[in-house]
């Protein structure tokens, strides 16, 4: 399919190999637990997609890393589901990197090492909760001398077992003392963080999704981004940077997924001519909002036009990527079905961008609000 070929044009410029690689997997390992994609991710250099050239990275724009998300998915639905966290969360802190003084000199020498030492950055925030924000603090922090100490626990945290930093959401009591939301950077190995099984389907079982343990995690004050009076916008431009690459992400690679079984069915020749290229029209629609909002991200729209950009781009690609999948698997036909769950498992991997959050229920009062002239408040 030549957009699906494209993407994977896109992909290889950037990770050499990685398409081959991962395809020389059988599909039931590649998406097993305990199957190798998070590691030939980082032995491709995937951690460097999305971090500044300044940095060791390839600086790629919104754009190719949407088409990247796209050829990954198409290929392992778990490994697109998994790196949309060291993404999202490498597009976060790079953003405020980019301007002197917005990060502390510890803060900068993490994100300085992260290309050199293939670190992955897993991201401690609500992804896997359906009805919240995915910037809603899920862990606890009491000030104490020097830094914080953490509580509390993150399930589902996708690459669990291969993450070398992990950024939390926390709250932290403000100038004033009320309660304002902070970031706090965690490197692996610090004592009381572990990791316990969680994920129990086979549907992204390779992602690592399991539950990280913050049991008296001592983080130390300059490794906590937080507001301050000299830049009082420093969480919110984080937050809004955030959501909106999330939300292109992982709908990018739900997308690849979708597009390799259409695939499938137009180079098998399955059903009729107008049963197929409806098939391709609708999955190339869905891909093709998803690509317009990364294309309008990438030449300046921001703030709260980009994250409703990005919420109608991501629901209607969700609706529209779950009945493309079904009948995708329909038109391949029952023996196909019989002789090999591969496909059967694809079309299954393609329904959980419904439960990442926001959901469609929870996001639609404050997108009516958005349409009718109001501010865009997600809760």
């Amino acid at each position: 399919m030549r957009s699906l070929d494209s993407a994977r044009e896109t992909c290889e410029r950037y990770h050499p190999g990685l398409i081959k690689a991962l395809a020389d997997i059988p599909y039931a390992e590649r998406e097993a637990p305990g199957s190798p994609v998070i590691d030939l991710f980082r032995a491709h250099g995937g951690v460097a997609l999305l971090v500044p050239t300044e940095y060791g990275g390839h600086g790629a724009d919104p754009v190719e890393a949407v088409r990247v998300q796209r050829a990954v998915g198409s290929l392992s639905p778990s490994l697109a589901a998994a790196v949309t966290m060291h993404h999202f969360t490498a597009a976060m802190l790079y953003s405020l990197a980019d301007d002197t003084g917005r990060l502390t000199a510890a803060q900068l020498e993490l994100l300085h090492g992260v290309v050199p030492d293939q670190r992955v950055m897993a991201s401690g925030w609500a992804e896997g909760r359906t009805q919240q924000n995915i910037l809603t603090p899920v862990v606890a922090a009491v000030p104490v001398d020097g830094g914080y100490r953490l509580g509390g626990s993150k399930k589902p945290c996708s690459l669990a077992r291969s993450m070398d930093l992990l950024t939390a959401s926390i709250t932290v009591p403000g100038a004033d003392g009320s309660p304002e939301m902070a970031l706090a950077l965690v490197p692996v190995g610090s004592p009381g963080l572990t990791v316990h099984p969680f994920w129990a389907n086979d549907v992204l079982a390779a992602a690592e999704s399991d539950e990280i343990r913050f049991d008296d995690v001592f983080v130390p004050s300059d490794l906590v981004i937080r507001t301050s009076e000299a830049d009082p916008h420093r969480i919110d431009d984080l937050q809004t940077a955030g959501f909106v690459w999330f939300e292109m992400l992982i709908s990018a690679g739900y997308a690849g997924t979708a597009s390799a079984l259409v695939e499938q069915v137009l180079e098998r020749e399955k059903g009729g001519t107008s049963e197929r290229a409806a098939l391709a029209v609708r999955v190339e629609a869905a891909f093709a909002l998803l690509e317009g909002t990364a294309r309008a991200v990438r030449d300046g729209v921001a703030g709260e036009e980009a994250v409703a950009q990005v919420l109608v781009a991501r629901f209607a690609a969700q609706e529209a990527l779950s009945e493309v999948a079904a009948q995708a698997l329909e038109l391949l036909g029952g023996l196909d079905f019989i002789r090999s769950s591969e496909h059967a498992r694809l079309a299954t991997a393609v329904r959980p961008l419904a439960f990442h959050p926001p959901s469609r229920s929870g996001a639609a009062e404050p997108l009516l609000k958005y349409f009718g002239g109001g501010p865009l408040e997600l809760s």
